[in-house]
């Protein structure tokens, strides 16, 4: 028996079973046989020949002595996990007493322990590899007998001293870039130099260089690329013309925010003799001023997007095409790409046109505008704008029933002063006006996908697509679990139906539990990524889809242009190998998740110097998570995040229930669980870590 448990483990190198499993494939029916294999389990796992990880036994693969190399991730919390090169052997859990002098991100060589205790396999790391970050961003403090910074990474974890000596005229206060770190033994913190002083901790000026350091933002044009850019004149020849559908006679506008400064999109309708209507999408053709290749090509390609900041934006490409020659400014000419459909009155698409034009766009509308002439019917261009509206609804519907989910996600608006302070904070209202434009957006993208597929998959041309892989049926089952202990019904069973999921955010619109449910959905979902392997978009409910209609923000629309272009001419479209196209797709989709970090952390910060003059204040909140340390929640009014702690909670010793997502008082029952809505009030900002405290009030 022993053998044959030995020979079962060594065939399935790495896999780790459950004992009813390992009975089942040996085909252990009897009951005794199944309480000599559990003992001989047991046995092999005390010499080492075994893992357990929980419930689950795998093959030991490394020898007390093994090392290996890996990234380590830290926890706030103190411990960490190493994510070897060897990716089947899963994470390595590393004590907070294990992990050494080792900063977040660092490549690290770990020695494994014969014996885990929990799921994962564990170890101590005991050399650094590399160091991820030479430089390291964060505010200078001052103590009575030296000066220290904490950095902005709050994963960093540990203070970095600074000899007086190496302050290089940075003052208390300073937001400063420390370097040529030196740290041999977690028993010390580590020492630097600063390298740059930034300049006053809390000014708009400075967070924003911080924040660009931080996630290694461009912020400037090389100068090839500003000298290509000057280079660039806006000409219209009777031949280019020639080459476009000339549009300029017709009633086009473009419709944004209010403090838009490029306008890459814009829309027409008009009526057709025999009844259905004329729809177009009509895109700034940026792939006719920005060559494949060009200096300008290759900056935005490194860049991947746009960035956009509270108060400032990090464009893809310089101003005189971002905000000029580009941008569909009213009453100038413009090339574009242009997706022209005949329409049914019942929004059904007859036919397509996939075309490159010129434009004369007739007005400037934000989003404001237009929906003030949806509720009215009066103002510029009012018919057009109430059609686009009518069939926007009709599209809207048949995507949801076609299981698109509409994720309602809340966001918030800056009131800024001069000096770039946050005055007020709005909650941003999405209308008909927002959703209007969003509808032929997905429309344009998603029949530009269909028809390059349809049209390459007889000798497999390359292609980016916009992708959205199904969920992972374990978070969703956590997520299943949360949803039902807040009193709604959620089938986990179904999860590989979007329908479902969208059922359930259609229950929850009105509530306040909204924003928390629609977190906790987007969090269970998958990532959206660019791919040229097509698999769907899960999340829009659609078979193909890609991004074509932001070229001047997002580099996957200008390589797009390209694409859709070549094979419109029946050119092998070889101008981009898979190999290539592979590579953009993974640089461009992490530059994204980058972004949107940023962004993030923009908002943060913003919202915490809002809050830092109002200690004391009380606001209405939803609890958005619960920890065996703590309450998190989230103030309904300006969607800023922050955290009760435990020992904030008074009258009572609070317990942790993991399986009912609350935290319950030891003597008088009282919980607090997820969903919750509380009144809180503030007691402790902390600007560094961008840390908000609370108590409850009432």
């Amino acid at each position: 028996m022993k053998r044959k448990i030995e020979n079962f483990f060594k065939k399935n190198n790495g896999t780790a079973f459950k004992s009813k499993e390992i009975a089942k494939r040996l085909n252990l029916i009897d009951p005794a046989d199944y309480t000599q294999l559990k003992s001989i389990l047991h046995k092999l796992y005390k010499e080492d020949f075994l893992l357990r990880k929980g419930k689950r036994f795998q093959i030991n693969l490394f020898p007390d002595s093994s090392k290996l190399q890996g990234t380590l991730q830290n926890h706030p919390d103190g411990y960490g996990f190493v994510i070897p090169k060897k990716k089947k052997l899963g994470d390595i859990f590393i004590s907070e007493r294990n992990i050494g002098p080792s900063f977040d991100g660092d490549t690290v060589e770990v020695v494994l322990f014969a014996k885990s205790k929990g799921k994962n396999l564990e170890g101590q790391i005991i050399n650094i590899i590399e160091r991820k970050r030479k430089e390291i961003l964060g505010t200078l403090h001052k103590t009575k007998s030296f000066y220290f910074i904490i950095p902005d990474d709050f994963y960093l974890q540990r203070d970095i001293y600074i000899d007086k000596a190496n302050l290089n005229e940075a003052k208390e206060g300073d937001k400063v870039i420390v370097g040529n770190i030196e740290w041999d033994t977690s028993m010390l913190n580590p020492e630097g130099v600063v390298l740059e002083v930034l300049g006053k901790e809390g000014s708009a000026d400075v967070e924003f260089t911080a924040i660009a350091r931080r996630y290694n933002l461009r912020t400037n044009f090389p100068a090839k690329v500003l000298r290509e850019t000057e280079a660039i004149k806006f000409n219209i020849s009777k031949e280019e013309v020639k080459k476009r559908m000339d549009l300029r006679k017709d009633i086009i506008f473009t419709i944004d925010p209010e403090d838009a400064k490029d306008y890459d999109d814009a829309l027409s309708i008009k009526v057709l003799e025999n009844g259905n209507f004329n729809l177009g999408v009509h895109i700034a053709d940026v792939s006719h001023f920005v060559p494949k290749g060009s200096a300008l090509d290759n900056q935005a390609r490194l860049r991947g997007n746009s960035v956009y900041l509270v108060g400032k934006v990090i464009p893809m490409l310089p101003e005189k095409i971002s905000n000029g020659v580009c941008s569909l400014i009213p009453y100038e000419d413009r090339f574009t790409y242009s997706v022209i459909f005949e329409i049914t009155q019942h929004g059904k698409i007859v036919k397509y046109d996939i075309v490159k034009s010129i434009i004369n766009s007739k007005r400037r509308f934000t989003y404001e505008e237009v929906q003030e002439i949806i509720e009215t019917g009066k103002g510029d261009f009012y018919k057009e704008v109430i059609q686009l509206n009518n069939f926007a609804k009709t599209l809207r519907q048949k995507r949801i029933a076609m299981g698109s989910i509409e994720f309602s996600k809340p966001e918030v608006v800056f009131e800024l002063d001069e000096d770039g302070n946050a005055i007020a904070i709005i909650r941003k209202e999405i209308k008909e006006s927002n959703m209007l434009v969003e509808e032929f957006m997905l429309l344009a993208n998603k029949t530009i996908a269909r028809h390059l597929f349809q049209k390459k998959k007889s000798n497999r041309k390359s292609f980016v697509y916009r992708v959205h892989d199904k969920p992972d049926q374990e978070k969703i089952e956590e997520f299943s679990r949360f949803v039902n202990s807040l009193g709604f019904t959620f089938n986990k069973d179904s999860f590989k139906d979007s329908k479902e999921i969208q059922r359930l955010i259609s229950q929850v619109k009105d509530l306040e539990e909204n924003a928390v449910i629609n977190e906790l959905a987007i969090r269970s979902m998958a990532k959206a990524v660019y791919s040229n392997n097509n698999i769907g978009h899960f999340g829009l409910g659609f078979k193909y889809y890609t991004h074509f209609t932001s070229p001047i923000r997002r580099y996957a629309d200008l390589i797009v242009h390209r694409l859709v272009y070549t094979y419109g001419q029946n050119n092998s479209g070889t101008d981009y190998s898979l190999e290539d196209l592979s590579k953009i797709c993974d640089h461009i989709s992490t530059c994204e998740r980058n972004a949107v970090e940023a962004e993030r952390r923009s908002v943060k910060i913003k919202q915490v110097d809002y809050l830092k003059n109002k200690i004391g204040e009380e606001f209405h909140a939803v609890v958005s998570g619960v920890t065996y340390y703590g309450i998190f929640i989230q103030i309904s009014s300006i969607l800023a995040d922050g955290l009760i702690r435990v020992r904030d909670l008074e009258g009572d010793f609070y317990v942790y229930d993991e399986k009912k997502y609350s935290l319950i008082g030891k003597h008088n029952n009282k919980s607090y669980r997820l969903g919750d809505k509380l009144f809180v009030k503030l007691i402790r900002v902390d600007a560094d870590k961008l840390e908000l405290d609370f108590i409850t009030v009432g």
